[in-house]
């Protein structure tokens, strides 16, 4: 079907609008959510949490254990196992865990349990990281299964494997395969394409034009800060092609309107209807990842940190107990042995978790964050995505991989530090770390930086990012993080080496709702072979031929619809410059350090 509508639904970033074009709200300032990609926020610091203590870090860590526990919700208010806990944390931990963080502990899960038991979902790190082990029903995830059985049912020869992947990565549905590229792709300007004619008009519209230089730099950020370290987040030549999701029907409403790319809407109806169900049981998920953006300062006080103390504290001692000073010692050297000494016998005190308390937001800002009638949260600070852009819809991009593991390779590496079911495969998990500025009101002496490395486990002159934990990506979890944080799949290998084992994922990336951008609404298929399967089995002339002289015909065609090799060679150049920059954000990502006064 044809969907004829206002003219402003056709100008997109990089088509009618500028590619860095940034909304803004009805306070004139950005309207979307932060992340990590966007340089001029990472600059400013807004992606940035706060410095994290070890303690803490161990508190989140214990807490995420406990909630990978089947029926925790309910053994949390059991005392037996609170005491068992307890006893199995002092051995382990000793005085590193003490009593009121295991207090801390215990009570933050109880409050967690009574989230659970309306959303199914949890909160493990502070992003927020969230992971539910119910959103997604067995029922749900054998039909997503069996929707999948066709893609890896293929020829070897047929089957995808991902570039420099060392055959190990089967992509069944990816987005950097027919992508849109500028100055090539057509995109249609006056009308949208569904799920049954996408195909029909392939070969429609205009080629999207390639975007000048000046775009390619995040609206309002200083051109000094656009290179080096800051590159540019935009392509000027491939963009990744979302599909577009109708909710106005309200929660568990999600409609697929037009073909997620690289999956035939036709000859793949059974996936497409079980990825509006994952759809529609991540978006309760994305609400609680996406709510700490909207509200960044409303966060827990788990181990409150404000002032660097020490004991014992040697230069506070009576100087007759200080080193006496050498015959012959000059003053220079004298001083240098003394902050020796001084730094040696110096322990920092650490510090210790308070009494649990709900998340707050500094007194200063309550009236920014609660409404003086009701007391609860302003609608500005809360998230809820069928109430916030039920009318627009959202846009999401698919992707269907498989990490197959044979006796002949039996170990996955691992990836790459980046910001985006298992069989017989050893604990596989997904590590996050984020970047972390020290809270303004810290007070400490000037020349000790001792209580950086001791507290939080970091060094001056360092990167300001810390490892936040990692999370067991067990068979049938669903995880949702932002993008102000770095995650990274950890290696993992067979847990049988004398047979084959396999980790199927499915990613689905929202793309930041407050902005619609190119989709496959705009953009009627490019898959020549698509296109050619339809004039076979059309009424066109082409269909009474000979099916040899279908596929010569097919195969003639010059420059669009696009063949699968020249899709493969535009997909490694794509893959390319994606990994370019990516190794230029990751040191963006740790260009701040930390930098106390000497």
């Amino acid at each position: 079907m044809t969907h004829r509508i206002s003219r402003q639904r056709f100008r997109l970033p990089g088509f009618g609008l500028p590619l860095n074009y940034l909304p803004l709200n009805n306070k004139g300032a950005n309207a979307l959510f932060k992340n990590a990609l966007n340089n001029r926020e990472m600059l400013d610091g807004k992606t940035r949490l706060p410095l994290t203590s070890l303690r803490e870090f161990t508190m989140l860590e214990f807490m995420n254990h406990i909630t990978d526990n089947e029926r925790w919700q309910e053994t949390v208010f059991d005392e037996e196992a609170e005491a068992t806990w307890k006893v199995e944390v002092e051995k382990m931990m000793g005085r590193r865990f003490t009593a009121r963080m295991f207090d801390w502990c215990m009570a933050e899960l109880r409050s967690k349990a009574e989230v659970f038991a309306t959303t199914g979902a949890v909160v493990v790190y502070n992003g927020d990281i969230v992971k539910s082990d119910t959103a997604i029903p067995e029922e749900l995830r054998q039909a997503l299964i069996a929707a999948v059985a066709p893609l890896e049912k293929v020829p070897r020869r047929h089957k995808d494997w991902r570039p420099e992947a060392d055959n190990q990565v089967l992509d069944l549905v990816h987005p950097s395969l027919f992508p849109l590229v500028f100055g090539k792709t057509r995109i249609l300007n006056d009308s949208l394409v569904g799920l049954d004619d996408c195909i029909e008009r392939c070969g429609e519209g205009i080629p999207v034009p390639v975007p000048p230089e000046t775009d390619l730099i995040p609206a309002r950020m200083p051109k000094y800060f656009a290179e080096p370290i800051y590159k540019k987040p935009y392509s000027q030549q491939y963009q990744w092609l979302p599909c577009d999701i109708d909710i106005s029907g309200g929660p568990g409403t999600a409609k697929i309107t037009s073909y997620i790319n690289n999956l035939h809407p036709q000859y793949h109806k059974d996936l497409y209807d079980v990825i509006e169900q994952l759809i529609s049981r991540t978006i309760p998920l994305w609400n609680m990842t996406l709510a700490p953006l909207k509200a960044p300062d409303l966060r827990f006080n788990r181990v409150p940190y404000k002032v660097c103390t020490y004991s014992p504290d040697p230069e506070s001692w009576w100087q007759g107990r200080w080193p006496a000073r050498h015959a012959g010692e000059d003053s220079f050297d004298y001083e240098n042995r003394l902050a020796r000494w001084f730094s040696a016998v110096r322990q920092v005190v650490q510090p210790d978790a308070g009494i649990f308390a709900p998340p707050s937001v500094p007194k200063d800002l309550e009236s920014q964050y609660y409404s003086k009638d009701t007391g609860r949260l302003k609608r500005d600070k809360t998230v809820d995505i069928y109430r916030d852009y039920g009318d627009r819809g959202l846009q999401v991009i698919v992707k269907l991989a498989n990490i197959e593991l044979t006796p002949e390779k039996p170990e996955y590496r691992g990836g790459a530090w980046q910001v985006e079911g298992m069989l017989n495969i050893t604990t596989s998990r997904l590590a996050f770390r984020q970047q972390s500025v020290i809270a303004s009101d810290f007070r400490y002496e000037w020349d000790h930086h001792d209580w950086l490395e001791a507290v939080f486990g970091c060094q001056n002159r360092t990167a300001a990012v810390q490892d936040v934990g990692s999370i067991n990506t067990r068979e049938g979890r669903l995880l949702t993080w932002p993008n102000i944080l770095q995650h990274q799949v950890q290696p993992f290998s067979l847990a049988e080496p004398t047979k084959p084992g396999h980790r199927k994922v499915v990613a689905l990336f929202l793309v930041d709702p407050g902005i619609r951008i190119i989709s496959t609404a705009n953009v009627p298929c490019q898959q020549r072979d698509w296109w050619g399967d339809a004039l076979r089995h059309g009424d066109s002339r082409l269909a009474q031929l000979p099916v040899e002289l279908q596929d010569m015909i097919t195969e003639e065609v010059d420059g669009f619809p696009v063949g699968l090799e020249e899709a493969k060679r535009v997909r490694v150049r794509l893959m390319q410059e994606r990994k370019r920059y990516a190794a230029f954000h990751d040191q963006a990502f740790k260009h701040h350090e930390f930098s106390l006064g000497e």
